[in-house]
């Protein structure tokens, strides 16, 4: 068995979608051949306080040569320095969920210092496996990898038995999964649906309310300022089985993320049959097929509010979408496939 350390920063148990995509990577990659070793790096990535950054940095300069080192790229970006000592001595792969730089509500000091940083590391990495076509497609245009060493190895989603049709009576309910954070949209969305305060609907938003407290006290002044408290549920992070729970009862799927580097939630709703509504940032027009979804342009409350309208009012459409969804569905990877073509990365390194 072959050996490969995943440098990981913060808590791989983190229920997000590129922690999720790491832990189930590191599942797979042993029926291939690969036992994967996770090296912990710290918390606080991308912004480690002085301590953490060295110590991250001395774990990774203590690694024996021999293994392929994959650097999660929430961490990789931001550690140049390590990445350019290692190059000459270890065979690194960074793995590239979005983009640093493009995380929302950074100033633009913060933007050009990461741009940079991330370029920096990016240039020392044997490989980069980006989780989709779009960010590899930035990653080269706008970060100078070249080609020959970028690979796409999008994200799995589990093999799920939709229902054929979801005939319920009373509010629709509208389902957002993914953490409080900017570049989510969750202000779009409110703004949204305090327009739409005359029909019958419901909202559950699933995904962790600590990581940008901030944010978080924003969105609950928002939303009782938009009248809205008693039809918005927040249900925090959950496991990935109960998530499954949330999708089976939604009628419709709906979040504004201003980018996503691929856009794990969308798909994860496509595999439920739940009909999407979301935006054209970054990779989410690769993730949703017209057939199974509306996407609209990020931060346009006045459009997805018009667009929630139309499906609210129109279960016809929504079932048609939903179809569509579940034909959508067969197309997209298993994570067994996705662990085959990453592996396949591992074993090609030079």
């Amino acid at each position: 068995m072959k050996e490969v350390v995943f440098a990981v920063p913060g808590d791989i148990a983190t229920a997000t979608g590129g922690y999720g995509y790491d832990r189930r990577i590191m599942a797979e990659l042993p029926a291939l051949g690969w036992q994967p070793r996770l090296l912990e790096l710290g918390e606080g990535f991308p912004r480690p306080t002085a301590a953490v950054r060295a110590a991250a940095e001395a774990a990774l300069a203590a690694l024996a040569p021999a293994p392929p080192v994959v650097v999660d790229g929430l961490a990789f970006g931001v550690l140049p320095e390590v990445a350019a000592t290692l190059s000459s001595t270890h065979r690194l792969v960074a793995l590239v969920h979005h983009p640093l730089a493009l995380e929302t509500g950074l100033s633009v000091g913060e933007t050009e210092m990461l741009r940079a940083s991330e370029r920096a590391a990016l240039a020392c990495a044997r490989r980069v496996i980006a989780t989709s076509a779009a960010t590899a497609r930035l990653l080269a245009a706008d970060y100078g990898v070249p080609a020959v060493r970028l690979a796409v190895v999008r994200p799995g989603t589990d093999r799920i038995t939709p229902p054929r049709a979801r005939e319920r009576t009373g509010a629709t309910t509208l389902l957002a999964v993914g953490a409080v954070v900017p570049r989510k949209g969750y202000d779009v969305l409110v703004a949204a649906l305090a327009k739409l305060c005359d029909l019958s609907w419901r909202l559950i938003i699933v995904g962790d309310r600590d990581r940008s407290p901030e944010t978080s006290e924003r969105l609950d002044l928002e939303i009782a300022r938009g009248g809205l408290a008693g039809r918005i549920e927040f249900a925090g992070a959950v496991a990935p089985e109960r998530l499954s729970a949330f999708y089976a009862v939604a009628d419709l799927f709906v979040l504004a993320s201003h980018f996503e580097g691929y856009g794990m939630a969308y798909a994860e709703a496509i595999a439920h049959g739940v009909p999407v509504v979301g935006t054209t940032g970054g990779a989410i027009p690769d993730t949703v097929p017209p057939s199974a979804g509306v996407l609209l342009p990020p931060g346009d409350a006045d459009a997805l509010a018009a667009t929630l309208w139309r499906l609210i009012e129109s279960p016809a459409e929504r079932a048609k979408l939903a179809a569509g969804a579940r034909a959508a569905a067969a197309a997209l990877p298993s994570w067994p496939q996705s662990a085959k073509l990453f592996a396949q990365v591992l074993d090609g390194l030079a």
